[in-house]
């Protein structure tokens, strides 16, 4: 191949690799970063020598480390000539980032695998609109369930006195037939309460009688799951200087649902960090106590607080905001909120402007399972 037009290609390629819109590397077999473009420098933070001198394994959240690890192994192997999955990086700054990863592997002229060539594209706008809308579900279904409700007490409690009336009207016409018989209002009145029986009915067979979340509660460790979730923020947290002092008690029990209680405690953890004073280093203290058949989970923080007296109504309503945050939507407190409700519990909060915020968060003992849904109270 003459030279010239070798160079051609070396320089096209280059310029591909280079500035390829999705994120594009040259990985060694021991997982250390070869060759990178300036998208993955932008999509993960770092400097591009800063990447040099890691590997993809720092970075990579620990949840998706081993299938990652398991899929390259095959490709090593020959088992597989390439896989695609979903996995987390963490950012420079801190938080976790989503991505497409592709991976092929490349051997030389023996066979022998030389280096691993990956593909990844920033999904996390995507994953991010995912949970929200996953989160939005899980409270329509809830409201929905209220609604089931109120079909239950319409084709049961109502329907009782609606037989009562049917009843007197009955006696009415044995006592008084000739009476009411050309009585226009009377015929009215029967043909309205024929109507409403109909309308009961109808409810009646729309109605599905439903599994109670509190029948679906599993039995938790409320302390792993805040080790799991402050693991989850460990970058965040260290990028902020911020400290999260975990003092539940180990051997504690919760009746919970897995993924709503990642999602509760996350969700505080967070939003600790986020609205969190300038003015001190960010400190976050979790408690439990044990009140009646509850254990109630304290989330101290210590920033920037709540003006109670003029967010209480819309703290936990949908799009209720109450700082100035470029991120703050509205959205988490609400969709939390309905997840502790769904699990037999409750929420309180204390707060202070300028020294900050305590949620307590009531869930259910894992001994007390038999808990009455019908006789709860839940207060905000």
């Amino acid at each position: 191949m003459p030279k010239h037009i070798e160079r051609f290609k070396t320089k096209l390629f280059q310029n591909i690799f280079n500035h390829a819109n999705g994120g594009i590397a040259i990985v060694s077999t021991e997982g250390k970063w070869i060759k990178i473009n300036k998208s993955i420098v932008n999509f993960l933070g770092y400097e591009e020598d800063e990447l040099y001198e890691m590997n993809f394994q720092d970075i990579t959240h620990r949840d998706d480390l081993e299938i990652d690890l398991k899929y390259m192994h095959q490709l090593m192997r020959g088992e597989i000539n390439n896989y695609q999955i979903e996995k987390r990086y963490f950012h420079k700054k801190g938080f976790v980032v989503w991505a497409l990863l592709s991976v092929s592997l490349f051997k030389d002229e023996q066979g022998k695998p030389k280096y691993f060539i990956a593909q990844i594209t920033d999904i996390s706008d995507q994953k991010s609109a995912s949970y929200q809308m996953e989160g939005l579900m899980s409270v329509v279904k809830e409201q929905n369930e209220k609604l089931k409700d109120f079909a239950h007490i319409a084709t049961h409690d109502i329907r009782t006195h609606v037989g009562n009336l049917s009843s007197i009207i009955e006696f009415l016409e044995e006592d008084l037939e000739e009476t009411l018989t050309a009585n226009e209002n009377f015929t009215m009145l029967k043909d309205s309460l024929r109507n409403l029986t109909e309308t009961i009915e109808h409810l009646n067979l729309i109605r599905i009688n439903k599994s109670r979340n509190v029948n679906r509660l599993r039995t938790l460790s409320l302390y792993q799951y805040v080790e799991n979730s402050i693991y989850n923020v460990s970058a965040l947290l260290k990028k902020e200087n911020g400290q999260i002092i975990n003092k539940i008690d180990k051997n504690l029990q919760i009746k919970g649902i897995e993924a709503y209680l990642d999602s509760i405690i996350l969700n505080f953890l967070t939003n600790a960090l986020k609205y969190k004073s300038e003015k001190r280093l960010p400190v976050i203290e979790l408690t439990n106590v044990i009140d009646d058949d509850s254990v109630v989970l304290k989330i101290k923080d210590n920033g920037l607080g709540i003006d109670l007296n003029s967010n209480s109504e819309k703290l936990f309503t949908l799009n209720g905001t109450f700082h100035e945050h470029q991120d703050s939507r509205g959205i988490g407190l609400y969709i939390t909120k309905n997840h502790i409700e769904s699990m037999g519990g409750k929420i309180e909060v204390e707060s202070k402007v300028g020294e900050g915020t305590c949620f307590s968060i009531y869930f259910l003992k894992a001994q007390d399972v038999s808990l009455k849904e019908d006789n709860k109270k839940v207060v905000v």
